[in-house]
């Protein structure tokens, strides 16, 4: 499962091997971008936003059954932090496994293995993309897990590490003008630069009259 914002968009549209990814999985939109392509593509705007900073968390509080749950991600300070948060937030669920998202590709194997041997309901991959969509698609055969999903920077927040935009801001959509404010130096290429590239894309899409 894969969670999809105006920059994962763009940078499918980039990327034809990431596209091909994503048509591997079950795509969630994310965030305003996502909505308003929908909307300026197809007239129909999505009922609701599927972030998984909100989406994992509702989840984990409402499901009602307890989950084996696996987080690949971060690095092992933040993940440390994250899974300590995820276990006092939500007991009823078990934390069967843990860690960083910094491998080769000639150690997948022997994460996969890892992570199977603990046979969790539940895998949250935090390695940004495209490289934890194109992790899941390309094991999920080894990966011996029920439900999957591409969390981005979710283990961030639980950590703490990165605070999260107030209710007000988030229900303005401009999330993403605060995630900038945080951290100018990374994010300034994705949203200085993204988001006119990305509503170009869309026009582009709409000119050319096939949207998909």
């Amino acid at each position: 499962m894969a969670i999809c914002n105006a920059h994962t968009i763009l940078t499918a549209l980039d990327d034809s091997a990431f596209c091909e990814t994503l048509q591997q999985m079950t795509l969630l939109n994310d965030g305003i971008g996502a909505n308003l392509a929908s909307r300026y593509l197809h007239g129909v705007s999505f009922p609701d936003n599927l972030n998984g900073t909100d989406l994992v968390p509702d989840i984990l509080e409402n499901i009602g059954i307890p989950l084996r749950i696996y987080m690949l991600g971060a690095k092992d300070d933040e993940l440390k932090l994250a899974k300590a948060h995820l276990e006092a937030r939500y007991p009823l669920h078990t934390v069967v496994g843990a860690r960083n998202g910094y491998f080769s590709p000639d150690q997948a194997d022997a994460v996969c293995q890892v992570i199977a041997d603990t046979n969790p309901d539940l895998l949250l991959v935090g390695m940004g993309n495209p490289r934890q969509e194109q992790f899941l698609v390309d094991n999920r055969a080894k990966l011996n897990v029920t439900v999957s999903i591409g969390v981005g920077a979710l283990f961030d927040f639980m950590s703490g590490r990165v605070v999260r935009a107030p209710k007000f801001v988030r229900a303005l959509g401009l999330e993403w003008l605060f995630r900038l404010l945080q951290e100018p130096k990374r994010l300034f290429q994705r949203y200085i630069i993204g988001i006119p590239r990305f509503f170009l894309a869309l026009r582009r899409l709409k000119r050319l009259g096939n949207p998909t």
